[in-house]
């Protein structure tokens, strides 16, 4: 891969439940609404799970991805194609965390916060979680 070794680590308090949040950020409906303009396929499972992969779009830059494990309050993607590497969520209580770490010519810290901003705004929408 080419590119420059990049590291975002955010933290931020967000006003939703640890359930909200896993289901935000595990639900692939949810993932579809918040993550715009990238665009994640349709033909998924309701629910990101371990060993499940898939390619999304940002324009015409394509960023495979592959869940390499899921929790309650985590998740974990392997990336590939225009980033080489990890990208963790972790979140509970009031409260969600990203870090993401890779090589590409992105700029991963940019696209990092805000894809933490657009979580936070969607979750402060009335009914956002409701399919």
């Amino acid at each position: 891969m080419f590119g420059t070794f990049q590291q975002s680590q955010l933290r931020v308090e967000i006003e939703s439940t640890a359930s909200q949040l896993s289901r935000a950020l595990l639900h692939t409906a949810s993932l579809r609404r918040w993550l715009l303009p990238q665009v994640i396929p349709e033909a998924l499972p309701e629910e990101l799970s371990t060993g499940l992969t898939f390619t999304s779009w940002t324009g015409f830059v394509p960023v495979a991805h592959s869940v390499e494990a899921v929790d309650t309050e985590g998740v974990r993607l392997l990336l590939s194609r225009s980033i080489d590497g990890v990208h963790e969520w972790h979140w509970g209580e009031g409260w969600v965390q990203s870090c993401l770490i890779g090589v590409s010519y992105l700029p991963l810290q940019a696209g990092n916060a805000t894809a933490l901003l657009r979580l936070q705004t969607y979750l402060a929408l009335p009914n956002c979680l409701k399919a």
